[in-house]
């Protein structure tokens, strides 16, 4: 006489039974995503003109100057806004507010 109840199943089974949730999960992740992907898009490497007017004049108009913020506005990559906001401090067009080796903070004047 046999009592009720669910075979217990053996190791690799239950192997097999979890890689097919994990594979249904992924599934499910990727149609939830959706939407078209971003486009990622080369950054130059060449900073702007130091000297030009109308970016000093943008410049001045952002509370904070940080290599990222720099970066993501002219599409450069964060070393060569680095390097223009070294310049820009160097002709005292801005001043660095506070700075570790990390980042560093500028405002303009």
């Amino acid at each position: 006489m046999n009592m009720g109840g669910k075979k217990k199943l053996n190791l690799k089974q239950m192997e097999r039974m979890q890689d097919k949730k994990d594979e249904e999960d992924k599934e499910k992740k990727k149609k939830e995503k959706g939407g078209a992907p971003k486009e990622k898009r080369a950054s130059a490497v060449v900073p702007p003109d130091a000297k030009n007017d109308k970016i000093i004049a943008e410049l001045k108009k952002m509370h904070v100057l940080t290599p990222y913020a720099v970066a993501t506005r002219y599409n450069i990559r964060i070393s060569a806004a680095k390097d223009f906001l070294e310049e820009l401090q160097q002709n005292g067009t801005i001043q660095l507010v506070s700075g570790s080796h990390n980042i560093k903070i500028y405002k303009a004047d």
